[in-house]
């Protein structure tokens, strides 16, 4: 036991190369000249004696297989009874009228067809009753050859078959479906339960398809011949389906008729085995030549002894190339890993084979190059993220802003306007306020709607009559509460409904509307601010290049558009592309912009911005 061990831990020890020359040897010198001496003699004495002696068993279990499906076949005849009107339609005898016998007729035929076409075996391809000089029948296929309102001169009659199944052959009844798809015919006489009184004659034809089923699997050659036939030689079923329906003359001096025996022909000699089912009275054959049973025989013989030398030919040339293609890729993979453990990401490990090598060098390429890209971003990121935040802080309070509400200050003071100077400077304090004092990112629902209140109201002492406005806050007071939005994105928003609007207009109305939607995209409740005004609108190439310029850069420059593409950088930063604004506009008619963003309550923002500070960016980590 410790010697094995010891051994074991010696060829661990190996190089790699004398580790696959070992394995090399071990798996195709050795065990190919072990296989090519044992295997010659014993193919050969063996098949055929395996192939006499396990097929006649197959055989035995198909024709039990195939005696098993015709009684379940048998027994279809029986679901009759399962409906109390279909049993009064074969009790009746007479008809007061043509229309009657109609009705009986379709409600039986879709009987049929309900329950032994449709829903019933899959290889049912016709059902047809024979009662008291009528006819119901139902049929997947179309059929000639017989008359069923003609064959009551001997299947319509009492042929004291009573429970028993008889099965017809197609040559006995001279039925043909379409393509000649082969079948056998299922007969049953019907006896009522009730007074034993023979009620009609049922006849089910039944596609051979299951008997395929039963013998694919015994199919082992593409030259063995496989086929049913009745006792006195009738093909019921062939491999081969041109000789369907023909006769063997042969089965007269077969020797047995249960077991395998050797037989001529012009094509050689065969090995047949047969099994007869005694409850059907048919007989299941198979053939095969016994030349392809040992062809395999002469070219095992003779594709060992070549693969034997060639192995030892080119074995050691093919060690050799072998060991160097595996083992260089490997030894440079292994010294470019640890560059990368030393954080020199710019390296490329260079393979050109297709083989599971090449697929490790790619995959070791790729990552690298993820890791370096993900680190180039996330450092742009968290750049992008502090120039959004410092567009904010620099967009919050407008100089102009700033100055056109001192003005008006200026001029409610001249005119003894106590009351609005009061609230205008009340209000400026508390935009003041908000904007300076706020160091979080976001603040509730409630402060960012009152401090667009705040502006609006301060813009209306400015411009009276020309602006009006309302919100609409559809949210319980307590949500406005708890609630929260990013800073500051609003105003933005409104302040260039106000600056577009009153540039084309005498007068602009501004609706601001906060509420909770079911966004299809997201596949939950979202939250958001729709600001609608009656301005000049956006033309349709002006509004797709405002889109265009959201998407690709939300800083390209400050002009009409920095305001909503700051908006959408922020919220964008903050949640994902699920989110961010959305602009709707006629020319001519108005403008409605839409900010979409999640529900967030106070741990949310405590998780993103715990997330903010741990993603913050490491200048140490792109040596």
């Amino acid at each position: 036991m410790i010697s094995k061990l010891l051994q074991k831990l010696a060829f661990l020890r190996l190089r790699l190369s004398t580790k696959l020359m070992v394995t090399y040897i071990l798996l195709t010198v050795v065990p190919m000249s072990i296989l090519g001496y044992v295997s010659y003699w014993q193919y050969t004495k063996s098949i055929e004696e395996q192939i006499g002696e396990y097929m006649p068993r197959f055989l035995v279990q198909a024709n039990a297989n195939i005696k098993k499906h015709m009684d379940e076949l048998s027994a279809l005849p029986e679901l009759l009874f399962n409906s109390e009107s279909t049993v009064a339609i074969l009790r009746r005898d007479v008809y007061q009228s043509r229309a009657d016998l109609n009705r009986d007729q379709f409600e039986m035929n879709s009987f049929l067809t309900r329950t032994y076409l449709t829903s019933g075996n899959p290889d049912v391809i016709g059902v047809y009753l024979l009662s008291k000089n009528r006819v119901f029948e139902s049929s997947k296929l179309s059929y000639s050859g017989l008359d069923w309102s003609r064959a009551f001169t001997y299947y319509g009659q009492d042929l004291k078959l009573r429970s028993n199944v008889k099965v017809i052959l197609p040559r006995d009844i001279g039925l043909r479906f379409i393509d000649n798809v082969p079948y056998v015919m299922i007969m049953k006489q019907i006896e009522d339960v009730d007074n034993r009184k023979n009620l009609g004659m049922m006849f089910i034809a039944v596609r051979l398809n299951f008997i395929s089923s039963v013998l694919r699997d015994l199919e082992n050659s593409d030259q063995a011949d496989m086929w049913l036939m009745t006792r006195q030689g009738q093909i019921i079923y062939h491999s081969n389906p041109a000789k369907i329906g023909m006769l063997d003359e042969n089965i007269s001096r077969y020797p047995i008729l249960n077991g395998s025996f050797r037989t001529s022909s012009d094509e050689g000699q065969r090995l047949v085995s047969v099994n007869r089912s005694q409850e059907l009275d048919w007989v299941l054959v198979h053939s095969v030549p016994l030349k392809k049973l040992t062809a395999r025989t002469d070219f095992v013989r003779m594709a060992t002894i070549f693969v034997f030398i060639g192995l030892v030919v080119v074995s050691i040339i093919m060690y050799s190339l072998f060991s160097q293609r595996v083992t260089r890729p490997l030894k440079r993979l292994n010294r470019l890993m640890k560059h990368v453990e030393m954080g020199k990401f710019n390296v490329d490990l260079k393979v050109e084979s297709k083989d599971e090598i090449g697929a490790l060098a790619g995959s070791f390429n790729s990552m690298v190059s993820t890791i370096r890209e993900l680190i180039q971003k996330n450092y742009h990121i968290e750049i992008r993220q502090k120039e959004a935040e410092l567009y904010a802080l620099q967009s919050q309070i407008n100089p102009h802003f700033m100055y056109n509400t001192l003005e008006t200050i200026s001029m409610a003071v001249e005119e003894d306007e106590k009351e609005s100077v009061v609230e205008m400077v009340t209000l400026l304090g508390r935009m003041l306020r908000f904007s300076v004092n706020n160091k979080s990112k976001f603040v509730t629902i409630a402060e960012e709607v009152q401090h667009v209140r705040d502006y609006l109201t301060i813009q209306k002492f400015r411009f009276e009559d020309r602006l009006t406005f309302s919100i609409v806050n559809s949210l319980p007071p307590s949500a406005g509460e708890t609630l929260y939005a990013a800073h500051f994105l609003l105003q933005p928003i409104v302040e260039n409904a106000i600056k577009y609007g009153l540039e084309a207009r005498k007068g602009v109305n501004i609706q601001i509307t906060v509420s909770q939607e079911y966004s299809a995209r997201t596949g939950k409740q979202d939250m958001v601010f729709r600001v609608r005004d009656n301005g000049p609108g956006i033309t349709a190439e002006r509004l797709e290049q405002l889109e265009r310029t959201m998407r690709e850069d939300a800083w390209a420059g400050k002009d009409a558009s920095f305001g909503l593409s700051n908006v959408n950088a922020r919220i964008g930063l903050l949640h994902g592309g699920d989110y961010g604004v959305q602009l709707h506009s006629i020319e001519g008619v108005g403008t409605e912009v839409s900010v979409r963003f999640p529900v967030l309550d106070a741990a949310d923002v405590e998780r993103i911005e715990k997330e903010g500070k741990q993603h913050e960016y490491n200048p140490d980590i792109n040596r």
